[in-house]
């Protein structure tokens, strides 16, 4: 019996050590990682994702989450560590070079992060979250033109993406220009209806308008030389006299906007096809588009006011509230009309 106690006990051990060296279960691991972050344990989130790791040292999800776990637990050191392996890694995704992105700014690696991205952008060139968070950089270095040229960028190339639209809409909201902001900002309230950032670009949207319509010459400054904008502004002018013995309000938007929306067709639908002003008229023609722009303007120029409208106009709310809520809104490529200098 005494001599069959260490074979017991040697069989025991490479039981054990055969154990420890299976692969656990990947989503397994992540999905108790996942768990520990969410309530905020991140050092845990760290262990369990590490222990993962040392069977299974070369998949790219737990790498990712475990950089992500390090940057969430201010561990920026640790975190570049994993993450600066991804962009030579063949199956690196948009998301890999994000994390990294975002460490790399955490500890304000200018260069290298700037290097990172043009990496990325060779990767994945139609990307706008790439795009998007490039510029971000750029704009926290004030670098103000190249930045929106990366939003535009993003923009032409990953049209239904809402964070370039966003950036892009602030960003001509505190320059001169009168158009794009407009244009950009409605297109962004569409693709991410319902965030702090919506109600954010509405007070833009009004703001802009207001901006629009009270300066005489509305073609002040603006990039006549581009024929969309020239377009826009065409048609916009011929609504000016009324705007302006009425002030801006969401009725009188949603009057002179009815009107650009039917001009628009009879002159520049063909040579410029739109997603967001066929989706207006869309709204036209069952009946929701002054619920639409109470919905765009009427939150941000008088909220009782627009409460009491939706009370008042009951029936024709719910019809544009449930059909907001069950829509998608998104834009086809080969629909980019700007010109970035």
């Amino acid at each position: 019996m005494k001599h069959l106690l260490p074979v017991v006990g040697l069989l025991l051990a490479v039981n054990m050590t055969q154990a420890q060296q299976e692969p656990v279960d990947v989503k397994t691991v992540q999905e108790t990682a996942k768990n520990y972050m969410k309530q905020g344990d991140y050092s845990n989130a760290v262990l369990v994702l590490n222990r993962g790791l040392q069977t299974n040292t070369d998949n790219l999800e737990l790498q990712k989450d475990l950089a992500f776990a390090y940057y969430l637990n201010r561990d920026y050191s640790h975190g570049i560590e994993v993450a600066r392996k991804f962009p030579d890694r063949q199956d690196a995704d948009v998301q890999s070079f994000q994390i990294l992105g975002m460490l790399y700014k955490a500890i304000e690696e200018g260069k290298e992060c700037e290097k990172m991205y043009k990496t990325a952008l060779k990767k994945f060139p139609n990307s706008g979250t790439l795009y998007n968070e490039y510029g971000e950089m750029l704009w926290s270095k004030k670098n103000y033109t190249d930045a929106i040229k990366l939003w535009e960028k993003g923009i032409e190339t990953d049209p239904s993406f809402s964070s370039t639209y966003y950036n892009a809409a602030k960003y001509y909201y505190f320059t001169t220009d009168k158009v794009w902001c407009l244009i950009y900002g409605e297109i962004f309230i569409n693709l991410e209806s319902y965030s702090k950032r919506t109600a954010e670009i509405k007070m833009v949207l009004l703001d802009g308008y207001k901006k629009l319509f009270t300066d005489a010459n509305m073609t002040k400054d603006q990039d006549t030389k581009n024929d969309f904008v020239k377009a826009f502004l065409d048609v916009m002018k011929s609504q000016s006299t009324f705007m302006g013995t009425n002030g801006v309000t969401p009725e009188t938007l949603s009057a002179v906007r009815t009107k650009f929306v039917l001009e628009w067709f009879s002159k520049y639908a063909k040579a410029f096809p739109f997603r967001l002003y066929e989706y207006h008229q869309q709204l036209l023609k069952a009946g929701m588009f002054d619920a639409y722009n109470q919905w765009v303007f009427g939150t941000t120029n008088n909220l009782p006011a627009y409460e009491n409208w939706t009370k008042t106009h009951q029936e024709e709310y719910n019809k544009f509230d449930y059909f907001q809520h069950n829509r998608v809104f998104k834009l086809p490529s080969g629909q980019y009309y700007q010109t970035v200098k």
